[in-house]
């Protein structure tokens, strides 16, 4: 098994891609977004996910949310949708309103991984949703629990732990087909280790039963670990980034422990149901970027290991096509179908 890491869209190409078609659909937006100041506010917006309260994509669902009331909308709700590994809550905005009542935020697995695994999906990511706006990027941790002794520190040590213990080697994931569960995937077949996967409704469901030891490990978003680290309850032993995380500095990349091939990044993306209006994109777009702007917001997010990025929507349609486009060979590779 080889994937090469370069062509995974780094940090650094993601911002000038960004920065690039933000630039170029600036006065192209001009019309639309003068009309949507003028727009009348909104009665209520529902920002849904598809994940449950107390994770990463709650967190920045209900901090922005909090900001678009008054501004956007007179009243914000946070709508929980969750099954189906995030699909339901996409699922939900074939049947939205147009006019901006409804957002969507989900990470990106969902629109740009789950087309390569699935046979059949219940929408089509490129046409029941439109983008937005880029919400916040992260790394994943890669961590363990009390199932696995303390002497194991390193990927390596967990490895071999695995292999001498096969019938408690397993990891889970917040969904499964997610970037998380094929982090996983990769380093088991890197390493020839027979690793069972263990798919979750949430990273924070998938925490709680490794540190009540029903599971060795959990790969997911590493903000997510960080109360349960600070408690003792668990240890991050890898990051995924293309250096060490800012919000777990002390924790050696997987690529620094010699495994190349695992250097990811996800973002999550705030999304409208089907084609709406020029002038409904461009309001809700000029909300979400002041609310991910302000201070509280970012500072907010990074308890939760997120760095909040906002975005034009030509930049995240486009940032949404490349990561589906590179992650069509990576599903190919590992050879997961939904079926499987």
């Amino acid at each position: 098994m080889r994937f090469d890491p370069k062509t995974e869209t780094s940090a650094a190409t993601r911002r000038r891609l960004i920065a690039t078609i933000g630039g170029a659909v600036g006065a192209s937006m001009l019309p639309a977004a003068l009309h949507a100041q003028s727009a009348p506010m909104l009665d209520t917006v529902r920002v849904v996910t598809g994940f449950p309260p107390g994770g990463t994509s709650d967190t920045i669902c209900r901090r922005v949310a909090d900001k678009l009331r008054g501004t956007y909308a007179r009243n914000s709700v946070v709508e929980n949708r969750t099954g189906a590994g995030g699909q339901l809550a996409i699922d939900l905005m074939r049947a939205a309103p147009r006019d901006g009542s409804t957002i969507l935020q989900t990470p990106a697995s969902m629109l740009v991984i789950y087309p390569h695994i699935y046979r059949k999906l219940s929408y089509d990511p490129f046409n029941d949703v439109t983008p937005a706006s880029l919400g916040c990027n992260f790394d994943f941790g890669f961590a363990v629990g009390p199932m696995v002794p303390a002497s194991v520190r390193n990927v390596a040590e967990f490895v071999a732990w695995c292999k001498a213990n096969p019938d408690k080697a397993n990891y889970g994931s917040p969904a499964a087909g997610s970037m998380p569960h094929f982090i996983g995937a990769l380093l088991a077949l890197g390493t020839k280790t027979d690793m069972k996967h263990v798919a979750f409704r949430g990273t924070q469901p998938a925490i709680l039963d490794m540190i009540g030891g029903q599971i060795a490990a959990v790969s997911g978003p590493v903000g997510e670990f960080t109360q349960h680290v600070l408690a003792g309850k668990c240890r991050v032993i890898a990051t995924s980034g293309d250096k060490r995380s800012r919000f777990a500095p002390e924790v050696a990349t997987f690529a620094e422990q010699g495994y190349k091939d695992l250097v990811f990044r996800e973002w999550f993306g705030f999304f409208l149901p089907g084609k709406p209006e020029a002038a409904v994109v461009a309001r809700a777009n000029a909300a979400l970027r002041a609310a991910l702007a302000e201070k509280d917001v970012v500072d907010g997010l990074a308890t939760m290991g997120l760095e909040a990025e906002s975005s034009t929507p030509e930049a995240l349609a486009a940032l949404t096509r490349s990561y589906h486009e590179r992650w069509g060979p990576i599903v190919k590779t590992i050879g997961f179908t939904a079926d499987s």
